[in-house]
């Protein structure tokens, strides 16, 4: 489960790239009941997701013409200089070298060995997201590989992650958690594309999952807005009910109502 005590390798903020800011704050806002706040001019037109006055993810506008538009998410580190080395070791690629973001914080962004972009948040003024698990807030990621193994030991070497593999179906999914933490710290997953998705051209990429109180509402909220469904609802069970969905403009996030525990 994710926690806002951002424990080193855990996920600690996300934003969305967007070639149309405006029209992506319509959608998220009337998809999860999000408000925006801008983060001023001199943030380049960068601003934040906010739930109830907290900070649930960020937006901002595409880097350079013809990037992709899309989620990135950030995982903790103490240290963005010395992460950066380590993807580099690794095999990943550097992105964006770390640079500081005003008094916030410190970023870096990579690509790992099998194509999935993530990114670092060092926390200086800014710890990382306010609210995380509940109704309307991240909630988990995972990674989609297509190298789930060459994935695996990519990410052990970066963030030292915990690793748990456990049966979903007919594939093998790796339940992560961030070094040192217990069983509910646990923060997402890596799973194997199949060939059948790869063969579509889709490559590696990380997902992140938003908490909903009834996932198919979303759905057909989602749906008047202009979304497309990638992967229908269902049921997964001890998980909860789950969908992915693709925004008006081509980013993938997936929703989630999570089963309750014991129930």
């Amino acid at each position: 489960m994710l926690n806002t005590d951002f424990r080193p390798g855990a996920p600690d903020w996300l934003d969305l790239s967007s070639p149309d800011t405006r029209a992506s704050v319509d959608f998220y806002t009337a998809l999860f009941g999000w408000t925006f706040d801008s983060a001023g001019p001199e943030a380049g037109g960068y601003g934040f997701f906010q739930l109830d006055g907290r900070t649930v993810a960020a937006l901002g506008p595409l880097a350079e013409e013809g990037t992709p538009p899309g989620w990135t998410l950030y995982f903790a580190t103490e240290d963005a200089d010395r992460t950066t080395a380590l993807v580099e070791q690794a095999g990943g690629r550097v992105r964006f070298a770390p640079f500081d973001v005003f008094s916030a914080g410190r970023m870096a962004g990579y690509t790992d060995p099998t194509g999935a972009d993530f990114a670092v948040w060092q926390p200086h003024d800014t710890r990382g997201l306010d609210l995380v698990t509940a109704e309307g807030s991240l909630c988990w990621t995972e990674c989609y590989s297509i190298d789930a193994e060459r994935a695996k030991t990519f990410y052990r070497a970066v963030f030292d992650w915990q690793e748990q593999d456990v049966p979903l179906g007919e594939v093998m999914y790796t339940v992560l958690t961030p070094a040192g933490g217990g069983t509910d710290d646990a923060h997402g997953g890596i799973l194997q594309l199949s060939p059948e998705h790869t063969a579509r051209g889709t490559g590696s990429h990380w997902l992140p999952y938003f908490e909903v109180p009834n996932t198919d509402a979303a759905l057909a909220i989602a749906d008047t807005l202009g979304a497309t469904v990638r992967i229908p609802a269902m049921d997964v069970h001890g998980v909860g009910r789950l969908a992915q969905l693709v925004d008006p403009h081509g980013a993938v996030f997936a929703v989630i109502t999570s089963a309750v525990p014991g129930a």
